[in-house]
């Protein structure tokens, strides 16, 4: 087997070297309330989640509920062993 050559990757250019960025260019108090706003959407965004998820928990201890005091579902899912109770 020939043995595989190792790759050395390319020096990467010094910061300096680098061109601007939109954060380079953009002022501090700009950067700030972007960076605010962003919180704000992901808050909001979080909220709406925790919602929806509390709406289907809501939703299916109702059904569970509902389905707990119907007796033909019980008698459907009850087990059949009846004379353990005896």
């Amino acid at each position: 087997m020939a043995k595989k050559k190792k790759i050395t990757p390319a020096p990467r250019p010094a910061a300096a070297d680098a061109p601007a960025t939109l954060k380079d260019l953009l002022s501090r108090e700009v950067l700030d309330k972007l960076k605010a706003q962003s919180d704000a959407l992901k808050a909001e965004e979080q909220g709406k989640k925790d919602a929806a998820l509390k709406e289907a928990e809501d939703k299916r201890k109702a059904e569970q509920k509902r389905l707990e005091n119907d007796f033909g579902h019980l008698l459907e899912n009850s087990n059949q062993d009846w004379s353990k109770f005896k």
